[in-house]
Order: C-alpha cells, then sequence, then structure tokens
C-alpha cells in the first residue's frame, strides 16, 4: 500500500513540475577518445577537443536518434548519470593519469560556431591519483542552460567534446601522448 501511495505522489509531483520520472532513452557507453600531447601544453594547462560524432558508430547519434524516436520528438531534457576517465594503454611516455594533469580537470561541451562552453565535469588529479582509471567525474551538466541554437546544436551533435587542467610536472617536456578516453551514459527524457 505504501508503495502504491509514493508512486500516486510521484505522478502527483512530477505532473506538477511537467517531467516523466523514467527516461525516454538510456545511451550505451558514448566514449570519446582524445589526445593530450605534450607539444601541445603549455605551462598552465594541458587540453584535448573533439567532435562527438567523430567515433565509430556515432553512438551519440545513436542515443538521439533512439530518444526521438520513443518521443515523436526532441527530448526536453539530458541527463548525464556517469563519466568516466581513463587513460588507454596506448599512450606514450605516461601510464598514469598523475602523469597527465595535477589539479582539477575539467570536461566540458563547446557548441560549434556559437562556440558558448557548457561544464559537463571534473575530477581532481594529484599525485595521490594511482593508476590509468577509469576515474569516476563528478557530474555538472545542466542541459537546461542550453537553450535556443546551443540545443539545437546539441540535438545534432554540433559540438565538441573538451578536456583540460593543469599540466603535471614535466608533462610538457617529456614528449608525451596520452590518448585519453572519455565515457558517458546519458538519459533522455521528455
Amino acid at each position: 500500500m505504501l508503495r502504491i501511495a509514493g508512486s500516486i505522489w510521484c505522478a502527483v509531483a512530477l505532473s506538477a513540475v511537467g517531467c516523466s520520472a523514467d527516461p525516454v532513452s538510456v545511451s550505451a557507453p558514448v566514449g570519446i577518445n582524445l589526445k593530450a600531447k605534450s607539444a601541445d601544453a603549455t605551462l598552465t594547462v594541458a587540453s584535448a577537443d573533439k567532435a562527438i560524432t567523430t567515433e565509430s558508430g556515432n553512438p551519440w547519434g545513436a542515443f538521439i536518434t533512439d530518444a526521438q524516436t520513443q518521443l515523436g520528438a526532441d527530448p526536453g531534457r539530458i541527463e548525464l548519470s556517469t563519466l568516466e576517465l581513463l587513460l588507454q594503454t596506448t599512450s606514450n611516455n605516461v601510464t598514469s593519469l598523475n602523469e597527465v594533469f595535477d589539479g582539477r580537470v575539467d570536461v566540458a561541451f563547446i557548441m560549434n560556431d556559437t562556440n558558448n562552453e557548457f561544464p559537463v565535469a571534473h575530477a581532481t588529479i594529484d599525485a595521490g591519483t594511482d593508476g590509468r582509471g577509469p576515474l569516476s567525474m563528478a557530474i555538472d551538466f545542466d542541459s537546461g542552460a542550453l537553450q535556443g541554437e546551443d540545443w539545437t546544436k546539441l540535438m545534432n551533435g554540433s559540438f565538441k567534446v573538451s578536456i583540460a587542467g593543469p599540466p603535471a610536472d614535466g608533462f610538457t617536456t617529456k614528449g608525451a601522448e596520452a590518448d585519453l578516453q572519455l565515457s558517458f551514459t546519458f538519459a533522455a527524457f521528455e
């Protein structure tokens, strides 16, 4: 009885705010591979970016298409459930995330043409961060912050994924190429 009452309360509460409790679509892991190079790093930042649609099979596009099929329209909200960072074994001259970054590392979406940047997630990497990962990142993404043209670009996959943070000591001079993989799990709602 309590469960039914709770479900009714949830339905009433959600109808009042105009959203559903359950996602209409949940993505398979949306992975994107980025390369942070010593040669491209400065004394204050190591970074890399890449278009979301460039990975094999375009998993972002598949997720959005599935959500649109389920709804018959664009979703009204996208949530990021998880984001993990991994240093791949194909990297050169680095074997641990703390050899690439030292400090707060931020992931952002940068919209094509407008260059508007939206925070996605962050993590702190320091001497105590051991290994390649995967490292779970704290989620910052709020799809409600994307309006108008930027929302349309999100739906169309017209944006880049960016990762940036302070470089670890020696990263800028060691001739390293860090093959980083970001693995996202998204959910779409009405």
